[in-house]
């Protein structure tokens, strides 16, 4: 699974703006995860913004106070070069969509087309694409939404809803109280093939009505099996419960609330497990190559600027000790130095 999140979104803008045109007027997002891109652009670049319903209407976002120069307060006819960006590409017809809509309007200027994604470097439809990220893929911004969701396990707490609170977490009248009315987070709009929670069977009839209330549509409810919260925490068995449904199942995906637990479902399952308080996807193998280049990718800026190969080098090796352990990084030596 390749998966990008907002800070990697971000990322590759920055990495990109040196491709884009140094004197564009305004950015235009193409509507919902396009709009996300523009801000990111507009924002880093002091240009002004709108989406691309308002910009065929001949609006713009007006600026804030804090970043307001004369060239953020000019009417839409004003633009002459005009940047037209969304999240991503794959078939390309959102953009088909956006540019025959603008030619429609008969609006005169100078457009450039990107995407921050694409599966291939270049589209007939596109200018520039920043970044490839192939299929199998998913983004923090459509990962409740995507067609992954019907061959995933999901958490309910932490994902679904809010956890709950010390106080409401009692295992009697409060923690019925918090089932029943427990917060929305992450709103799915596609079929969960199966919600694995650490959650006890005793309280089904109060989960499924609370799933129920929020439309929450869903193939499995797996709860785990034990008389009390005081025997879970005795057993401690929280995430070897999940690891052990999800490496049975035909699931390819969990979708996990907790770092610590995300890490550990990972390990005993054999599989890939979405953190959704790091989004950061968590790999049995913290050496495979997908592994790898997630740590990569999320590498501070401040490394990516050093310019001294030697401190570069120094620098690798102190993240890698971080990121695989003084275990991990031996193993990763050996491997690195074993003859061909």
């Amino acid at each position: 699974m390749h998966y990008r999140s907002i800070s990697d979104m971000n990322d590759a803008i920055v990495r990109n703006l040196h491709r884009l045109p140094r004197d564009i007027d305004l950015v235009v997002g193409v509507p919902r995860s396009g709009i996300l891109a523009a801000t990111l652009v507009s924002l880093t670049a002091n240009i002004p913004m709108t989406d691309l319903d308002s910009f065929l209407a001949g609006k713009i976002y007006t600026s804030g106070v804090t970043k307001r120069r004369a060239a953020l307060d000019r009417k839409a006819s004003e633009m002459r070069k005009v940047l037209v960006i969304d999240d991503s590409v794959s078939g390309g017809a959102a953009m088909r969509d956006a540019r025959s809509r603008i030619e429609a309007a008969g609006i005169k200027a100078d457009f450039t087309y990107a995407a921050v994604f694409g599966l291939v470097p270049q589209y007939e439809e596109t200018d520039l694409v920043f970044e490839v990220v192939p299929h199998p893929r998913m983004f923090q911004w459509n990962f409740m939404h995507h067609k992954f969701l019907a061959q995933s396990c999901v958490d309910i707490d932490g994902v679904l809803c809010l956890d709950p609170t010390e106080a409401e977490n009692d295992d009697g009248p409060a923690y019925e109280k918090f089932l029943s009315e427990a917060l929305p987070l992450h709103g799915p709009t596609r079929k969960i093939g199966w919600l694995v929670t650490s959650r006890l069977e005793k309280y089904r009839k109060l989960t499924e009505a609370w799933l129920a209330k929020h439309d929450i549509q869903y193939d499995h409810l797996i709860m785990l099996d034990l008389p009390s919260k005081a025997e879970r925490q005795r057993l401690g068995v929280h995430g070897s419960f999940k690891a052990d449904f999800y490496r049975k199942s035909d699931a390819i995906l969990f979708i996990e609330s907790e770092h610590e637990q995300a890490l550990k479902i990972a390990r005993l399952s054999g599989k890939p497990v979405l953190c959704v308080e790091t989004h950061l996807v968590n790999y049995p193998d913290a050496l495979s190559l997908p592994a790898l280049g997630q740590s990569a990718r999320n590498l501070p800026a401040r490394l990516r600027q050093i310019k001294s190969p030697e401190e570069r080098k120094t620098a690798i090796k102190n993240v890698a000790r971080t990121l695989l352990g003084e275990r991990g990084y031996e193993t990763l030596k050996n491997r690195v130095k074993r003859p061909a």
